[in-house]
């Protein structure tokens, strides 16, 4: 069994120190209450959570999987998943961040998110069943109507019912404009769905009592392509007029995939056969409704990859702590035993620290995203809300595309730190790499984030997003330029930010003249930007630490490992750069 305990004093040091949390929060509406002492509590009770009831079940959730029961359409999760899902609805953890006028607490995003990541580290298989709920309802409160909320949110944010999206068909992935689930028009207004979709997370179990189903579908006159989309409520179960669930709707799970990883979560085919659902937002306007959703769930998944790196570091630095095997190549460092441990090998401790530079500079990420979008929901300036909003727009690409691909990279040194022992699935570790896999997949693969960042974040919206991220940039390396313990970072930062700017203007110009070449550099562009983003936190996060209270060793292990980052991954933009360079013409046609 794999150990967890919650980093509670790395995330306290990037949402306090780093990012100062409290001063931007207490500063947006309704925000008077959102102080330090309020965060820290939730986020104790988040780990109390994690730590006695989540994690573990996790392994055991993985080797039991979920049970189909074809004759009935239905899915048994586990041994101690709906207890557990219990558990956490009772605590109000469904509604954390739910405005009031839904029932929620209306708590901060940003805590929205640490608290994601202390739940995902315990059990990432089960996050997933709650996960798209949040997204549900935000996309419903934004574009619903008052009666769609009553009727099919707040059951959700009392964690009485939770909710799925359901985009993809088997001739569908990612190209939404091929979709062919139909909506056919009533007399009452509803609507009936026939059709079938393909990968939908948490789409049937045995957790709530109902589940409401966010379907993208085709209206009988809806124009051809991805502007003739439209957006449903289908739930599992019609509702009766007092807002119970009523009888089945005829939308059932076909199967369950039987899958690499995650296998406490029930991934399933569902078909609709004339399902009665409700027009949400206007006719053929439904991407704009399930882009809020995807937007949120992006930035989930990015939070899923820190969560399982952030696992599989623990235990692989707790195995290179105990594991005694071979000297030190300069001689034993612990003569009294029979070995020394594997922390005195320098590749060994090139592994860890890769692990613990992605692990700490991710989290500055995805909480700093985070809490643009409160600032984006909260702040009283309307410019101020649009700069936020423009860089989630530039953020959330990276954050989904760039961590779930270091999360690979983290698992994968994890379980060779573990050598043959990784690979034995007692030992757990080896179950890390495979969760880890699907992330860089679901909710657009790292090529469509990549694509996003470069074709709509860059080109179409004409890099507002990354003139703000630079402009902060430059303003840290202005305000640390005479920093003596800082110049190390601030140097190399500041000319990275200057060449990253210079990059792009070089890159848009050669895709207005050949629009191929975009598909050429977008992922290489999208681990540039990520890795100079990642600096950018490293260098925020060294400078918070020599300004805090923390203790020395807390300080030299921020110092360490952002010295670490700096020399040996950063430099690999240089490997990134000379890809986007080589163009197009060095992807000739494969037959």
């Amino acid at each position: 069994m794999t150990l967890y305990k919650a980093p509670l004093d790395d995330l306290r040091f990037a949402l306090h120190e780093v990012l100062g949390a409290e001063q931007t929060l207490t500063s947006l509406q309704h925000g008077d209450g959102h102080t330090r002492d309020l965060l820290d509590a939730v986020l104790e009770e988040a780990a109390k959570l994690s730590e006695q009831v989540l994690a573990p079940i996790n392994a055991s959730g993985d080797e039991e999987g979920c049970h189909y029961d074809k004759a009935t359409a239905t899915v048994t999760t586990p041994k101690g998943f709906k207890e557990a899902y219990r558990q956490f609805a009772d605590g109000g953890w469904t509604g954390l961040t739910m405005s009031e006028a839904l029932g929620g607490q209306a708590l901060p995003g940003v805590l929205g998110t640490a608290t994601t990541e202390v739940f995902q580290s315990g059990n990432l298989a089960w996050s997933l069943y709650p996960m798209l709920s949040e997204g549900l309802c935000h996309a419903v409160e934004v574009h619903g109507t008052e009666a769609q909320v009553e009727r099919f949110v707040k059951p959700i944010v009392e964690g009485r019912w939770t909710g799925t999206m359901c985009l993809t068909e088997p001739q569908a992935g990612s190209d939404l404009g091929l979709l062919k689930t139909r909506a056919e028009p009533q007399a009452d207004g509803s609507y009936r769905l026939t059709g079938t979709k393909i990968f939908i997370s948490a789409g049937e179990h045995d957790l709530a009592e109902n589940i409401v189903h966010l379907v993208l579908a085709r209206l009988p006159d809806a124009p051809v392509g991805s502007r003739g989309i439209s957006l449903f409520l289908v739930p599992k179960f019609k509702i009766k007029a007092d807002g119970t669930p009523g009888e089945r709707n005829a939308v059932a799970a076909g199967a369950i995939e039987h899958k690499m990883g995650i296998r406490g979560s029930a991934t399933c085919v569902m078909n609709f056969d004339g399902a009665e659902g409700w027009l949400v937002g206007q006719p053929n306007k439904g991407l704009a409704g399930m882009f809020t959703m995807m937007n949120a769930a992006r930035l989930g998944v990015g939070v899923q990859g820190l969560a399982l790196a952030e696992r599989a570091l623990q235990n692989s630095l707790n195995y290179a702590r105990e594991r005694l095997q071979s000297r030190a190549l300069s001689g034993p460092k612990f003569p009294d035993k029979p070995a020394d441990n594997l922390l005195v090998q320098p590749d060994v401790r090139r592994m860890l620290l890769t692990q613990r530079a992605f692990v700490e500079s991710c989290r500055v990420l995805l909480l700093y995203t985070a809490l643009q979008t409160d600032v984006e929901a909260r702040a009283t300036d309307p410019a101020v809300r649009q700069r936020a909003s423009e860089l989630v727009a530039f953020l959330i690409p990276i954050a989904k595309g760039l961590v779930t691909e270091l999360a690979q990279e983290s698992t994968k040194e994890a379980l060779q730190i573990y050598g043959g022992h990784g690979y034995i699935a007692e030992n757990g570790v080896e179950q890390f790499v495979r969760d880890a896999r699907i992330i860089t997949l679901y909710e657009g693969t790292t090529g469509i984030q990549a694509a996003d960042l470069l074709g709509r974040k860059i080109l179409q919206l004409q890099g507002t997003g990354l003139k703000h991220f630079l402009e902060e940039v430059g303003a840290f390396c202005k305000q640390h330029a005479q920093d003596e313990s800082l110049r190390s970072l601030v140097g190399p930062l500041a000319f990275s930010a200057k060449a990253w700017g210079e990059l792009t203007m070089k890159l848009v110009q050669r895709v207005q003249g050949n629009p191929e070449e975009l598909g050429a550099a977008a992922v290489d562009y999208l681990y540039y930007s990520g890795y100079i983003t990642l600096a950018y936190m490293w260098a925020r996060s060294v400078a918070a630490a020599d300004a805090s209270n923390h203790p020395a060793a807390f300080k030299q292990a921020k110092r360490d490992t952002a010295a670490f980052y700096f020399a040996r991954i950063l430099p690999r933009t240089l490997v990134h750069q000379a890809a986007i360079e080589a163009g197009v013409d060095t992807l000739p046609a494969v037959a």
